[in-house]
């Protein structure tokens, strides 16, 4: 699937075209207008802040004014943090490119809008937007900086059309524990403690090796886990024995 035109709209320095480009390229976006940049095009500042995304700089479409930017688009998202007194359709970013794939695997070519650095897009620009993408930012301080919106909505992108698990354990070269070797642990521990008479007193020692193993089997253990604890136990009944 192609990607929504990121259009960046009278855009004033080109260090955040260059971010802009390389947001984008770290959620798999390449497609960027840009309007009217106040410091002509190309850049050699965006260029250099873009660190290795030139090639979406490279393919990138400059335009006159943002009818002709968006003449081509089924439907567009305005990004803004304030009001506008207009009657629009606002969105998160994760609904907003939730809608962008929808559209975008029925055919349509849809566009995301920026404005420029200081104050952002005018009413007239929103004018052209079917809807606004707004950030639930904080309220007293609700300004982003171009490449950090650019960035908030191509991760939303991301997200959208990739399959990536919430969370994940990086397994450093071992596995999870099997249910063998959880038990062989606990019977282990549970041996040395009747050794060191810990189960006291001895009627309620069945219930506090029920305890025992119910924490054993809550943890989640991995093979190299239980090695090390097998190690501490045998260690410090050395250490005991040699006393």
């Amino acid at each position: 699937m192609s990607t929504p035109a990121f259009i960046l709209t009278r855009p004033q320095m080109g260090e955040n075209i260059g971010a802009s480009a390389r947001a984008m390229l770290n959620f798999g976006c390449d497609r960027m207008r840009i309007v009217a940049p106040r410091d002509g095009w190309p850049n050699p500042k965006a260029v250099a802040m873009a660190s290795g995304a030139g090639r979406v700089l490279d393919g990138a479409s400059v335009y006159g004014d943002l009818p002709g930017a968006v003449a081509d688009c089924d439907y567009i998202f305005a990004t803004t943090a304030r009001p506008r007194g207009l009657t629009k359709t606002v969105v998160t970013p994760e609904r907003a490119m939730a809608q962008a794939r929808a559209l975008m695997g029925e055919g349509k070519k849809v566009g995301v809008l920026f404005g420029p650095e200081r104050a952002g897009l005018e009413n007239e620009d929103i004018a052209l937007a079917n809807a606004i993408i707004s950030v639930p930012v904080n309220p007293d301080f609700a300004s982003l900086n171009l490449a950090q919106c650019v960035l908030l909505v191509a991760y939303e992108w991301g997200r959208q059309t990739s399959s990536v698990s919430p969370e994940v354990v990086d397994m450093a070269k071992t596995d999870w524990a099997g249910q063998v070797e959880v038990e062989a642990l606990a019977r282990h521990y549970e041996d040395r403690l009747d050794d060191a008479q810990f189960f006291f007193p001895p009627e309620k020692a069945d219930g506090m090796k029920i305890v025992l193993r119910n924490m054993w089997s809550r943890m989640p253990l991995t093979r190299a886990d239980v090695q090390m604890l097998h190690g501490i136990l045998r260690q410090m009944v050395r250490w005991k024995e040699r006393g």
